[in-house]
């Protein structure tokens, strides 16, 4: 008796199949607003309240005390290269510390500082205006009598709350950090807890990916 043919298996295909391969897919640039979390639940306030799209997750953290561009997207291998710390896309943020920055504090960010974690060093640190920025609720504690000055701050790797940690390690405390670039992406006229979406094809998600 002739045996049976085998029947091929079918995978289901499902959305996050189709999104972990080369096709197309999106990425969000959110301007996180201080005090919500890098998450879609939890007891804070999270990115629920502020991105009604389904499907995404955001590429990377952003502290809860910080403020500024968070990349969310619906492709998984995109996402993991973008947050992946080997994978060493730069981040830009605008910092405001306590104090007036000093040319040697800033050659010291350049060439590395040692944290508890290991060295860690900064692509460019230059000092800058004040940037024009939106109002931060709750707003920075002001003191007569302490100044305090702005830096522009590069580094390729993020690691938990790196920047804070540096910027105290050279004796300039953080008191705002707001992420304005991350790899390609600005954040430009973005509003604090706006959005803005862009649509990839597959042809720039496999350009992406091999960057």
């Amino acid at each position: 008796m002739a045996r049976p043919a085998k029947q091929k298996l079918r995978k289901r295909v499902t959305d996050k199949d189709r999104h972990n391969g080369p096709e197309g897919g999106k990425v969000i640039l959110l301007n996180k607003p201080f005090g919500v979390v890098s998450q879609f639940s939890g007891e804070d306030t999270t990115l629920a309240s502020l991105v009604p799209i389904k499907g995404v997750y955001p590429a990377g953290r952003l502290d809860k005390d910080s403020e500024g561009l968070l990349l969310l997207t619906d492709h998984g291998k995109l996402q993991h290269r973008i947050s992946h710390p080997k994978m060493k896309w730069q981040k830009s943020y605008w910092v405001q510390v306590e104090g007036q920055i000093t040319d040697q504090a800033l050659l010291q960010l350049h060439a590395g500082v040692i944290l508890k974690d290991g060295p860690a060093k900064a692509i460019s640190a230059t000092q800058i205006e004040p940037p024009e920025l939106w109002p931060r609720d709750p707003p920075i504690r002001y003191r007569a009598t302490v100044p305090d000055s702005w830096i522009n701050i590069t580094l390729g790797e993020g690691r938990n709350r790196q920047v804070r940690r540096m910027t105290a390690a050279v004796g300039f405390p953080t008191l705002r950090l707001v992420r304005h670039q991350v790899g390609m992406w600005e954040i430009n006229n973005i509003s604090s807890g706006k959005y803005q979406t862009i649509e990839l094809s597959s042809e720039q998600i496999l350009h992406l990916l091999s960057e």
